[in-house]
């Protein structure tokens, strides 16, 4: 990876190169390379996050928190630029509360993957000495069912056609 970010200057790959310098602890390697690649690619904003990681790893977390809110102010839901300003808040002995827009992003943030998640599987409690149960309420009225056509659709039939012989072609490309 190194020798192609060498041989192509430009090359984006500059920004995977720095963060296996980050991975393998070579710091250093990683900020030099993100400084490097930023120059020609500055909305690069994965490069800015893999940048500002080594940042705090380096101690120089004024320069980590400038990275994190240059990627912010562009994706506001960057989890990883999130998780960054968090990281720096407890670096400093801060809590979240104490930056009222990273708690808010924190909020938005942990709201949307609640949001996501699946219900939990509810769960069967025995009672003991209850009362009997309501009566069930009367259904709502029923909209009639009706069967798909199982005739298939022709031109849809013919473009899976297309696209199997296309794939023929490939397999048979690729074993040649």
């Amino acid at each position: 990876m190194r020798r192609r970010v060498q041989e192509d200057p430009a090359s984006i790959a500059f920004a995977a190169l720095a963060e296996e310098y980050r991975r393998q602890g070579r710091y250093d390697e990683a900020v030099e390379t993100c400084h490097a690649g930023l120059q020609r690619h500055p909305a690069y904003m994965s490069a800015r996050v893999t940048l500002g990681r080594a940042l705090i790893e380096t101690g120089d977390l004024d320069a980590a928190r400038e990275q994190f809110e240059t990627v912010l102010r562009s994706a506001p839901e960057n989890l990883a630029a999130i998780r960054g300003l968090a990281q720096i808040h407890e670096k400093q002995g801060h809590s979240t509360e104490m930056d009222p827009h990273l708690a808010e992003m924190m909020r938005v943030h942990t709201a949307s993957l609640a949001a996501a998640a699946p219900p939990p599987a509810p769960v069967a409690v025995p009672v003991i000495d209850a009362a009997p149960p309501p009566p069930a309420p009367t259904p709502p009225a029923t909209i009639p069912f009706k069967p798909r056509d199982p005739r298939p659709d022709p031109a849809i039939a013919a473009t899976i056609t297309r696209l199997e012989r296309f794939l023929a072609a490939i397999r048979h490309a690729r074993t040649a």
